[in-house]
C-alpha cells in the first residue's frame, strides 16, 4: 500500500518549480554583476499568457528608481495572440518592479552615489509568478571584457587538460 498521497506529490512539485523564460546572457558580459535580487511584476493578464509562451525580450531592458518605486523599462513582451487587439497591451510600456520598502532604498543609495545601474538578468516562473532577478552592476570598459575573454578561454584550456590527462 502506498502511503503517499497523490495530491501532496504535485503541491511538492509545484513548490519547487522554476522555469526560465528568458536569459539576458547579454548582461553578464557588459556589466560587472555586483547584487542580484529577485523582483515581482505588475502585469496585465495578456502579458503573463504571453510570458508563459516565452514571448519576451529583455537584451534591452533596465530599471530605474522614481518617486521611491522600482520601474522596468524597455523590455518587450509581445502581444497575445489568442485575444483580441481591445485587450492586448503595449510592447514596450514601463512595468512596475515589486519590491519591498527596504531593497528600494538600499538601491538608491547605490545607484545614486555609485553610479552603478540596474539591469535585468532574467525572467522566470516562480510557483506560478512571474519574477524578475534584477542587478546592481557597474559597466565594464573594453579591456574588462578582453580580460574576462581570456580568462574563459584559460578555463577551457585547463579542463580539457584535465579531461586528457
Amino acid at each position: 500500500m502506498n502511503s503517499k498521497n497523490s495530491k501532496s506529490d504535485t503541491s511538492n512539485n509545484r513548490d519547487n518549480s522554476y522555469r526560465v523564460v528568458s536569459d539576458n546572457r547579454q548582461a553578464r558580459y557588459l556589466y560587472e554583476i555586483l547584487e542580484t535580487y529577485e523582483a515581482g511584476l505588475e502585469l496585465f493578464g495578456t502579458e503573463v499568457k504571453s510570458i508563459r509562451a516565452g514571448r519576451i525580450n529583455i537584451q534591452d531592458g533596465y530599471a530605474l528608481i522614481k518617486n521611491g518605486e522600482a520601474w522596468l523599462l524597455n523590455a518587450h513582451i509581445s502581444p497575445y495572440n489568442a485575444s483580441s487587439q481591445y485587450f492586448n497591451h503595449e510592447p514596450r510600456r514601463t512595468r512596475k518592479l515589486l519590491l519591498h520598502r527596504q531593497e528600494i532604498r538600499k538601491l538608491i543609495g547605490k545607484v545614486e552615489q555609485q553610479g552603478l545601474t540596474l539591469v535585468p538578468l532574467k525572467i522566470y516562473l516562480k510557483r506560478g509568478w512571474v519574477k524578475v532577478s534584477i542587478a546592481l552592476a557597474r559597466g565594464k570598459k573594453v579591456y574588462d571584457k578582453r580580460e574576462t575573454i581570456k580568462q574563459r578561454q584559460d578555463q577551457r584550456d585547463m579542463q580539457r587538460a584535465m579531461k586528457s590527462y
